[in-house]
Order: structure tokens, then C-alpha cells, then sequence
């Protein structure tokens, strides 16, 4: 209890406020500039908060996770193009709201169900992260070993072509993270040379540069595609009817959202997009789904909030990054000399509550901006290309630079957004690569010292029953798609359908 009490005491320091304040209006602002997402904003700010300690830097990077989730439905009700990727739902019926000159209420709708998704995933992730992390005490090299194989398994989650091209993209990722020192046997693998690669690639540089650059370098490919803005009304507090009308959509996608926050790899997007399909199918009002349904705002920008706090389950009581801005944050602890997992819970338990605490400061203040200052972080999204994209340019350099004074990182970094411009060019997302950098590195160590406490014998593994049900759930995610798509083809051949038509 004192421990929480600790931790909640920092929302009295002026300068922790400050921190919060400042993470949640860049938060809003970035998530409300097209390209400009909540992860390539973290990536690319991760090496100005190296020294400002591992609270406020956590405090910061966490109060920008929040606010971005919001700030991006701005855009997507106003001109139709979500500021973060968790906001494509949203566009689905804000805009149309907005076009029938309803964008009032659409940002109404969307601030209040925001905040409420995101703090009811910091109440879950207060409550499920100490329970988490002291069912992990039981876990060795061969359950983290099994649970990192769960992560990497989850890139495929989503089904179809999308999760056959997150799970090439997951395995670039992990050969990528065997770049450097062999700790074993201390031979270097792919260093050509190099020796500050011995060490393996720096995050800083390669997620500043699968984010930042990639995105700059896809901006400048769109520079004359006009985006159609809409007259923002004042926002307003839904009404009693809007409440009554979406509170089943807020709750069930609340819900919703932190659970699929705490599977590793899914993050904010899919829970949105999972969370707008169900809204839909338990609505009495499908018919104005697509065409300006106040739940079609409600239920995505719930769940995409509640995402974040569920994100954060996995990420500080396993070390295991539940989303793409949840691995930069868990980059940014490493940095800090801080190494999430169940013993922070017992080392550093101040430090969780402040964290903790910063988030639900986010929510409570983006809330404020929300609604009283939406129409101003409008405006931001009329900052020319030619200005914002060399500024961003220039953060990026100096970031990567600046860490370990390495031009080698200043290259890495340069490579790694032409890799990221590529794979978003031929429909692959850089988020599993990144997901595949950092678990693969777990996956190689634990699989390295599981062999060494089995004496090589790698049938020992069935051993243990929390490995054993892990394999299990990994395989039933890998194929659940192929599965599901069985069943479906049975079913349809049973009544008689063709199943190649669905």
C-alpha cells in the first residue's frame, strides 16, 4: 500500500505533471497530423528522455501512448485519413457524421468513449499486472522460452494473407536479432566488420527509422493527393441519448480492447477494427452502420484506448511488448537500466505505480482537451508537409547520433527507413519486424539456456506442464485461420452452398 501510495504521489510534483502534460498535448497533436503516429513519435523522441530518468521518461513515452489514440480519430471525423492506425475505425462513421455536419458530436462521442475505454484499462492493468507477475515467479528459461514462441506466434493472428506477411516479416525480425555477439560461443554473426555491431543492432536507431524515415519517405510519395477538410462545429458532451445508445458498445468494447491489448502483437488497430465489427453485429441499428453511426465512433474509440493499458499487462510483468509502442517503451526501461519482468514488482514497485499513475493522468487530461480544445488541434493538421517532414528528418539524425555518439547508428537508421518504406510498399507492416527484433532475441537466450538446464535434451521441455500448454495455445494460433476456414467450407458444403463463394 505504501508502495501505491508512492507511486500515486507523483501526480503532486509539479514537474511529473508537467512531464504528463506535456507527453499527452505532443500525444494528441502527433496523433492528429496524418503519418505522424503515436509509435514513430515515441520511436523518434526515445532518446531525449535517456536523461530524464526512468519515471519521467516512462511517465512521458506512456502519456504519448495514451493521448495518440485519440488524436488520431481528429483527423479521421475531420478529413477522413486517421493521424495513428488505431483510428481507421473511426473514420468509418465520424466522417460521415462530420459531413452531415455532426463532427461535434462525432469528437464528443469519441473523447468521452476514449477516455473511458483508457482508464478502465489502467484499473485492469493495476489489478493484472501484480497478479501477472506473481504467476511468472513459476516461470523458468523454458516457459519465457515458450511464451516469447507465443508472441512471434501471435503476428499471424489475424488471418488470410495479412498474417502470413506479419509472420515473414516477425522472422526477418528475429534473424535481425541475432546480429552481434554470440554470448555462447562468442563468435560474431553478421557484423561485416563493424565492431559496433558486436553488441547487435541499436533499437533507438532501427525503430527511428522503421517509423520516422518510412513514414517520410511514404509521405513524400503523396505530396499532391488533396485531403478534403470539413468545418468543425464546437464539441459537445454526448447526449443522454447518445449515452443510452452506446453504452453497450463502450462497455463490451472496452472489455474488448484490453483483452486483445494484453495478447502480445495485436495492439490498438486490431482491437479497433475487431471491436467495430462486433459493435456492428450486437447493435439494434446495423442499418446506419457506414453511414454516420454514433456507435461506430463509441465502440473503436474504446477499445482502441482501452488497448493501450492492456498493452502494458504483458510489457512490464513479462517483458513481453503487448504492441509496436509498448516495444519502444520497453526500449526506453532497458535504456533507464530498468528490465521489466516479475521481479520489478518486488524491486521497483514505486516506479510501477508511477507509471501507473502518469497514465491515468493522460486519460483524465486528454478527456479536457478533448472537449475544450479539439478545434485547436484541428488547425494542427494544416502545418505544410515541406515544414513538418525536414523538421522530422532532423530529430531523427540527431536521435539516432546522439545516443551512443555512432554515425554507424545514423546509417542503421537511414537503411532501416528504406526498409520500412519497402515493406509498407508492398503491403507488409513494419510492426512485426519490430516485434520479431525483440522477442527474438528472448526466444535465442532462453532457448539457449533451456538446452543447458536439459543437458541438450530438448524432449525435457514436454516436462513442464505451463511449456506444454503454451506450445498448445501457439499452435492453435498459428492455425486457428486455417481452422476456422475448414469449418466454414464444412458448413457451407453441409447446407448445400459453395464454399468458395464466401
Amino acid at each position: 500500500m505504501s508502495a501505491f501510495a508512492s507511486g500515486m504521489a507523483i501526480l503532486l510534483d509539479p514537474y511529473m505533471l508537467w512531464v504528463i502534460l506535456a507527453g499527452t498535448v505532443l500525444g494528441v497533436t502527433v496523433g492528429a497530423l496524418p503519418g505522424l503516429s503515436g509509435s514513430t513519435t515515441a520511436a523518434l523522441l526515445l532518446p531525449l528522455t535517456i536523461g530524464m530518468g526512468p519515471v519521467a521518461s516512462i511517465a512521458f513515452l506512456g502519456s504519448i501512448y495514451c493521448a495518440a489514440n485519440f488524436g488520431g480519430s481528429i483527423t479521421a471525423i475531420l478529413i477522413n485519413t486517421p493521424g495513428d492506425p488505431s483510428a481507421s475505425a473511426t473514420a468509418y462513421d465520424g466522417y460521415p457524421l462530420a459531413a452531415r455536419g455532426e463532427a461535434g458530436r462525432a469528437l464528443g462521442m469519441s473523447t468521452v468513449a476514449s477516455a473511458i475505454g483508457g482508464i478502465f484499462s489502467v484499473i485492469v492493468l493495476i489489478v493484472a499486472a501484480p497478479l501477472l507477475a506473481r504467476a511468472a515467479y513459476n516461470f523458468g528459461p523454458p516457459e519465457y522460452f515458450a511464451l516469447a514462441l507465443f508472441g512471434l506466434s501471435m503476428l499471424g493472428a489475424v488471418g488470410s494473407e495479412v498474417g502470413v506477411r506479419n509472420l515473414m516479416a516477425g522472422a526477418f525480425g528475429v534473424f535481425l536479432a541475432t546480429i552481434g555477439l554470440d554470448l555462447t560461443t562468442g563468435v560474431e554473426r553478421f557484423t561485416f566488420g563493424f565492431p559496433e555491431l558486436s553488441e547487435g543492432l541499436n533499437l533507438v536507431p532501427v525503430l527511428t527509422g522503421l517509423f520516422a524515415i518510412s513514414e517520410m519517405l511514404t509521405q513524400a510519395t503523396q505530396l499532391h493527393m488533396p485531403r478534403e477538410r470539413l468545418a468543425l462545429d464546437a464539441v459537445r458532451l454526448p447526449s443522454r441519448d447518445d449515452f443510452r445508445k452506446c453504452a453497450k458498445s463502450i462497455g463490451l468494447s472496452s472489455v474488448l480492447g484490453t483483452f486483445i491489448g494484453i495478447l502480445p502483437a495485436l495492439g490498438a488497430t486490431t482491437a479497433a477494427l475487431i471491436s467495430y465489427s462486433e459493435t456492428k453485429r450486437w447493435s439494434k441499428h446495423k442499418h446506419e452502420f457506414g453511414k454516420g453511426a454514433i456507435e461506430g465512433v463509441a465502440g473503436p474509440e474504446a477499445a482502441n484506448n482501452a488497448a493501450v493499458g492492456g498493452s502494458m499487462v504483458p510489457t512490464l510483468a513479462l517483458g513481453i511488448p503487448g504492441s509496436t509502442t509498448t516495444a519502444i517503451i520497453l526500449a526506453g526501461l532497458i535504456v533507464q537500466g530498468v528490465r521489466p519482468g516479475p521481479h520489478l514488482f518486488n524491486e521497483q514497485p514505486v516506479l510501477l505505480y508511477a507509471v501507473f499513475a502518469s497514465m491515468l493522468a493522460a486519460n483524465l487530461i486528454y478527456l479536457a482537451l478533448g472537449l475544450f480544445a479539439a478545434k485547436a488541434f484541428a488547425r494542427i493538421t494544416l502545418i505544410p508537409d515541406a515544414i513538418l517532414w525536414p523538421a522530422v528528418f532532423v530529430f531523427a539524425v540527431v536521435g539516432a547520433y546522439g545516443q551512443d555518439q555512432s554515425i554507424t547508428d545514423v546509417w542503421v537508421m537511414l537503411i532501416f527507413g528504406v526498409i520500412g518504406f519497402y515493406l509498407r510498399r508492398f503491403g507488409f507492416s513494419p510492426a512485426p519486424l519490430v516485434m520479431g527484433l525483440v522477442l527474438g532475441k528472448m526466444v535465442e537466450e532462453t532457448l539457449k539456456q533451456s538446452l543447458l538446464i536439459f543437458d541438450q535434451n530438448w524432449l525435457l521441455f514436454f516436462s513442464r506442464p505451463i511449456v506444454v500448454a503454451l506450445f498448445a495455445v501457439t499452435l492453435l494460433s498459428v492455425f486457428a485461420p486455417l481452422i476456422g476456414r475448414t469449418i466454414r467450407h464444412a458448413f457451407r458444403r453441409e447446407k448445400g452452398l459453395d464454399p468458395l463463394s464466401e
